[in-house]
C-alpha cells in the first residue's frame, strides 16, 4: 500500500505540473492576445490622429492660399478700378481746362 500511496502522489504531482504549465500557458496565451489587441487599438488611434492632423494641416494650408489669392485679385481689382476712375478725372480735367 505503501507503494500505492507513492505512486499516487507522484501521479498527483505530475497532474498538478502539467495542470499548472497548461494554464500558465493559457493565461500567457490571453495575456498576449489581450496586449496585441490594445496595442493595435492605441496604434491604430494614433495613427488616426496623425492622418487627421496632416489633412487637417493640408486643407488648412490650401485654404488659406485659396483665401489669400481671392483676397489679393480683389485688391488689386478695387486698386485698378480706383486707379482708373483718377486717371479718368484728372484726364476729364485736363480736357476740360485745356478746351476751356
Amino acid at each position: 500500500m505503501t507503494e500505492d500511496r507513492q505512486t499516487d502522489r507522484q501521479t498527483d504531482r505530475q497532474t498538478d505540473r502539467q495542470t499548472d504549465r497548461q494554464t500558465d500557458r493559457q493565461t500567457d496565451r490571453q495575456t498576449d492576445r489581450q496586449t496585441d489587441r490594445q496595442t493595435d487599438r492605441q496604434t491604430d488611434r494614433q495613427t488616426d490622429r496623425q492622418t487627421d492632423r496632416q489633412t487637417d494641416r493640408q486643407t488648412d494650408r490650401q485654404t488659406d492660399r485659396q483665401t489669400d489669392r481671392q483676397t489679393d485679385r480683389q485688391t488689386d481689382r478695387q486698386t485698378d478700378r480706383q486707379t482708373d476712375r483718377q486717371t479718368d478725372r484728372q484726364t476729364d480735367r485736363q480736357f476740360i481746362q485745356t478746351y476751356t
